[in-house]
């Protein structure tokens, strides 16, 4: 379904990680991937499963540091001299100010959520244009505290609202290029990242009491559905948010 296509992961943290998720059924599918890592601390975790994958492309990735977006595909221009997806799931917010009041929250920790949770995106879109040259798919992960107050989720919320903003502003933008942009919005999911979100096993428990389909989803749930995004069957889409959240984001 996937074969000749090549895409970048960015986000595997560890097996649990979403961006794992969507990269072990890219890779069972066909695709060939570049697969990053954030720093040395998470290399040796990230690396065996880069392995699993057969990723082409091994590359460090901090989205902090000045010129490392720009090395890394600059090094798939190199190696591949072209790209057909990117899916992008990263993303933080410092803890003083995730636990806290939206209201409270200091402007350091504001513009680094910024930073990395939505900026990374675009600037990840700008990088891969030049490489997109038969179009493809941009792919990014929100949750629907984006659209809707959440419990605990303060700051993120406006953060991945902005990012389904950018979503929505970057595939008219691109369109013309036949590149098409998309926000995933799973349900919570036991992740490294979710973990640092407050009282998240209750936010959870009331996910699978509420939820229609009174569950949560699987990482592999949402990699199918990432999978659909990036082949030509969803051709005819582009700017939108897909909710994979068992008809959560539904309920009031």
């Amino acid at each position: 379904m996937l074969k000749g296509k090549r895409g970048l992961v960015v986000g595997i943290a560890n097996r649990h990680s979403i961006a794992h998720g969507c990269a072990a059924t890219l890779r069972n599918l066909g695709a060939e991937l570049a697969v990053t890592y954030l720093n040395e601390k998470a290399e040796p975790y990230v690396r065996p499963l880069a392995e699993t994958l057969e990723a082409s492309l091994f590359l460090p990735l901090d989205v902090e540091r000045e010129g490392a977006m720009e090395e890394v595909f600059a090094t798939i221009a190199d190696k591949w001299g072209k790209l057909d997806f990117l899916v992008h799931s990263i993303a933080y917010a410092p803890r003083d100010d995730l636990h806290g009041r939206v209201v409270d929250c200091s402007w350091p920790g504001f513009a680094q959520a910024m930073q990395v949770s939505c900026w990374s995106f675009l600037r990840m879109a700008k990088l891969a244009e030049p490489l997109m040259t038969e179009g493809g798919s941009l792919i990014t992960m929100s949750y629907h505290g984006a659209d809707k107050v959440v419990d605990n989720y303060n700051l993120m919320g406006p953060v991945k609202a902005a990012l389904e903003a950018a979503t929505r502003y970057a595939a008219n933008e691109l369109a013309p290029r036949n590149i098409r942009v998309y926000a995933v919005s799973p349900g919570p999911l036991r992740t490294r990242a979710a973990s640092g979100i407050a009282q998240f096993d209750e936010l959870v428990d009331s996910a699978i009491a509420r939820a229609p389909a009174q569950r949560l989803v699987d990482i592999a749930e949402v990699g199918r559905v990432v999978a659909f995004l990036v082949s030509g069957a969803a051709s005819g889409m582009t700017g939108d948010t897909i909710y994979v959240d068992g008809g959560l984001h539904h309920m009031g």
